[in-house]
């Protein structure tokens, strides 16, 4: 199973990479107001990737931090007895 795993992120990282190769030119964004950026498609492809990655995360935060707010919290745990003075702890026998 671990085998056929590194198989297929091998062959999903060659494709990537066949793609990065295969789109080289230069390729223009009209941005506004009469702006350009000129960059190779690879490069425009994964700006728009990693843009569009940072809108979803944004998106889902106050989702996120709702339920946060909704989780119960753990209760404390109990404080430990106090021990005696001059008497050492007791410990359960051996087998319980």
């Amino acid at each position: 199973m671990r085998l056929l795993k590194w198989i297929l992120k091998a062959a999903v990282f060659f494709a990537l990479f066949a793609f990065a190769l295969n789109n080289q030119q230069d390729a223009t964004v009209h941005l506004a107001f009469g702006r350009q950026w000129r960059a190779p498609m690879t490069l425009i492809v994964l700006a728009a990737f990693a843009l569009g990655m940072v809108v979803g995360v944004l998106g889902m935060l106050p989702s996120w931090w709702a339920r946060r707010g909704q989780m119960t919290p753990t209760p404390p745990a109990a404080p430990a007895p106090p021990a005696l003075a001059g008497q050492a702890p007791v410990t359960p026998p051996d087998g319980i």
